[in-house]
């Protein structure tokens, strides 16, 4: 059974979890969502969306499928996981979790490689790993203390507290918290909105972004002009540049428009 499915609906892609309840990490997981990122890069798409099936987002780990594997097994099978995360990160194209319900372990670590995070105000994000004696292995430690500081993301990973999709978002680990029966709705809305943006604007910002994360603002910076300048001779900044140009000479609000990633 396909556990993760790829879909797509003009320039707007989903990947769907799609084993509820839980939506587990298991082999046929990792083996699902390596397909279905694959596809989602192979295609046109302008903005990607992960969503799941059922209550919950994901409870993380399959453990039930770990004891008595051999330590290279379970190795691979980890490699695989993080393979597919960073494969999403790697997309030129801006992502969104909208996540419902739990998001433990690998499935919180599945969320925070996306862009953006849309929560339900009762969603929980944990990492549970400690529970077992392992840490976050698919980078959620990492990826947390970017977002919220190396102290909260040590009480994180270290007492296993939960987070609520409110607190989520006063942290800044959600862009976006919303009643539970909002969440797609609002996940569906940002990425119309994007799918109809800068595209390679957003692909240079996702870039400049990575640059800063692995060297801080000195690497940012150094990177800057040759992240960004090849977008001047770009269709979309040369309309936006007009359609701003004949704001200013009408001294009015530039008017919205719709880009073609181009």
């Amino acid at each position: 059974m396909q556990t993760v499915r790829f879909e797509r609906e003009n320039a707007v892609g989903r990947i769907v979890l799609a084993n509820p309840p839980f939506n587990r990490l298991d082999v046929r997981f990792a083996e699902s969502l390596r397909q279905a990122v694959h596809d989602a890069s192979e295609s046109d798409i302008r903005v990607l969306v992960i969503k799941a099936e059922g209550p919950h987002f994901s409870l993380g780990g399959e453990v039930r499928e770990w004891p008595g594997k051999d330590l290279n097994w379970f190795r691979t099978f980890v490699d695989e996981v993080n393979m597919s995360y960073r494969a999403i990160e790697a997309l030129r194209v801006p992502t969104i979790a909208a996540v419902q319900g739990f998001a433990f372990g690998g499935g919180f670590e599945l969320a925070l490689n996306c862009d953006f995070i849309v929560a339900a105000e009762n969603a929980v994000f944990r990492c549970v790993e400690v529970t077992t004696g392992m840490l976050p292995i698919a980078g959620a430690l990492q990826r947390l203390a970017e977002r919220v500081g190396r102290g909260r993301a040590s009480r994180f990973a270290m007492l296993a507290e939960p987070i609520s999709g409110v607190l989520a978002g006063e942290l800044g680990i959600a862009a976006h918290v919303v009643p539970e029966a909002e969440v797609i709705p609002t996940a569906e809305t940002l990425a119309k909105k994007l799918s109809v943006g800068p595209t390679k604007s957003y692909a240079a910002t996702r870039t400049l972004l990575k640059a800063w994360s692995a060297g801080g603002v000195p690497a940012a910076d150094a990177m800057m002009l040759d992240i960004t300048m090849d977008l001047f001779n770009t269709d979309d900044c040369t309309r936006g540049f007009l359609n701003t140009a004949k704001a200013f000479d009408l001294e009015i609000e530039p008017p919205d428009l719709v880009f073609n990633g181009r």
